[in-house]
């Protein structure tokens, strides 16, 4: 317990899924969280639940691609808590199609604004912030093994989230060489269990266009270790990067598939 104890932490897309897991886990090792999420009623509920365990935490509704409200937030979060150490640059959707050629420039535009812009804004204002500490931060990106490989239905997806892992990497060198004591890593999941699933559809495979991606039924295929991770598993390696056990890591990524990125495996029968 306490491995953030006394910082203060910013997580956006905190209402739900890997979001609400980081929150809590932050603000169970004494971290003060501010979770920020469009969905108001799940973002007070995350709350809820974490001031009902002991932590301290508020809620702030946010649309992470309008910059207006990144200045509200950064400005909020100081007035409460006086600083910011931590931030989560967590939000994101996955929007599936079966082929490129059949996406729609709106769908396009609309998850890149979300996956890169609204990541960009989230440094944008958060670095200074952290900057008027004098006692550096921690910025974590949350990207994805589509981040790291492609995806035949999940291409612009990928961009995204490939473009997250790089500009993790640039916004680390430019805080090293201004010796801010800012470090920056990301993140990459591989197949979690999290409510995201439901909203990508399959891009067209054996069970129609439109069925909803089973995250149990993918980890067991595809997996090395035989089934979909959780949400906790991706925030403890939140929690360490956030933590000042991290203290040395910069521009780097830490990869938490179940072995999917490592290779294939034929698994053994259970207890052989």
């Amino acid at each position: 317990m306490g491995q953030v104890q006394g910082k203060v932490a910013l997580v956006t897309g905190g209402a739900s899924g890997i979001g609400a897991a980081c929150s809590a886990t932050l603000a169970r090792e004494g971290a003060k969280v501010v979770v920020t999420d469009i969905d108001e009623a799940l973002g007070k509920q995350t709350v809820s639940r974490i001031q009902g365990d002991g932590g301290e935490a508020v809620f702030l509704q946010q649309d992470v691609t309008q910059e207006q409200r990144w200045a509200e937030i950064v400005a909020e979060t100081e007035r409460r808590y006086g600083k910011l150490n931590v931030l989560v640059s967590n939000a994101g959707i996955g929007v599936g199609s079966p082929s490129i050629v059949d996406m729609t420039l709106a769908d396009w535009r609309r998850q890149t604004a979300i996956n890169l812009d609204g990541v960009f804004l989230s440094v944008k204002y958060c670095i200074p912030a952290m900057r008027r500490t004098g006692e550096g931060g921690s910025i974590i990106m949350m990207s994805s093994i589509a981040g790291l490989r492609g995806s035949p239905i999940l291409a612009g997806y990928c961009a995204t989230k490939g473009g997250v892992r790089l500009f993790a990497k640039s916004i680390a060198m430019e805080c090293a060489q201004a010796n801010d004591g800012i470090r920056v890593n990301s993140v990459h999941p591989g197949i979690i269990d999290t409510p995201i699933w439901g909203k990508i559809n399959n891009g067209g495979g054996q069970v129609g266009h439109n069925a909803p991606m089973r995250a149990e039924e993918l980890g067991r295929a595809g997996a090395p270790l035989g089934r979909a991770g959780q949400a906790q598993d991706i925030a403890n390696g939140v929690l360490f990067l956030a933590s000042d056990a991290s203290s040395y890591m910069t521009g780097a990524e830490i990869v938490i598939d179940g072995g999917i990125t490592a290779g294939g495996v034929r698994r053994a029968p259970p207890n052989q």
